[in-house]
Order: C-alpha cells, then sequence, then structure tokens
C-alpha cells in the first residue's frame, strides 16, 4: 500500500509530459488543426460510445436485478464505462487510447472478472487443505 502514493504521483507527472510529446510528434506529421480536430472527435465518438454501452450495461443491470441476482459484473462494467468516459474527455490522445480500450466488452469483462476473484474471500464450504510437515521439539 506504501507503494501506491509515489506510484500515482508518478503516473499524475508523467501522462501530461507523455501527453505533450504525443501531441507534438502526431501535430508535426498530421499538422495543428487535423490533430486538435482527432481530440475533438475521439472525445465526440467516445462520449456516444459511453452513452450507448452504459445503457447496455444498466438494462444488464436491472435484469440482473429482476432475476434476483446481484449484478456484480454490471456494475464494475458501469465502473470501467465511467472511467472510459472520463479518460475520452480529457484531452490527449494517450488516454484516448485508453478510453477506447475500455469500451472493449471483452477487456472490460476480463477486468471484472480479474476483480471479483482477487476481491471474493473464498468459498468456506470448500474444504482447504493445508500440508505441513512438522516435528515435535517438545520432546528432546
Amino acid at each position: 500500500m506504501r507503494l501506491v502514493l509515489p506510484v500515482l504521483i508518478l503516473l499524475f507527472m508523467a501522462l501530461p509530459l507523455a501527453e505533450i510529446a504525443v501531441f507534438i510528434k502526431v501535430g508535426s506529421i498530421l499538422g495543428v488543426l487535423p490533430t486538435l480536430a482527432l481530440t475533438v472527435a475521439c472525445a465526440i465518438l467516445g462520449t456516444w460510445l459511453v452513452r450507448r454501452q452504459g445503457l447496455a450495461t444498466w438494462q444488464q443491470a436491472r435484469e440482473s436485478l429482476d432475476r434476483g441476482k446481484l449484478p456484480v459484473v454490471e456494475v464494475v462494467d458501469g465502473a470501467l464505462l465511467v472511467l472510459a468516459g472520463f479518460l475520452l474527455i480529457t484531452p490527449g490522445l494517450i488516454t484516448d487510447a485508453a478510453g477506447f480500450l475500455l469500451l472493449l466488452p471483452p477487456l472490460r469483462l476480463g477486468i471484472a472478472r480479474g476483480l471479483r476473484n482477487r476481491l471474493t474471500p473464498p468459498d468456506p464450504s470448500m474444504p482447504r487443505t493445508i500440508e505441513v510437515d512438522y516435528s515435535d521439539i517438545t520432546r528432546r
């Protein structure tokens, strides 16, 4: 846990610098106006896609609740869509690429499953066997 804060600080410092470097490189290839237009187009398209997929996720969550099932995957999916939307409206081509990656349902499903497996405690009905070797040191 002590490593999280320095990593976040480094990320918040490095990401804007990387975005500037990518803007300069892409701007030198495409030109200033096409680069700015690409950034605005990514934000518009990304917002539309996030809204569309968000509505589908909301409907899936409602269907899960109607069946009496907790919509855990759908909630994580929705949170990842919110993150994707945030990344897509943030000016920058790196954040746009990350946002568009999060719009891929298989990637979101994989992240949701990974989080579920990491955060879900083991099933107490499943017996766990731990094998150990020991020696009795009290009889010496």
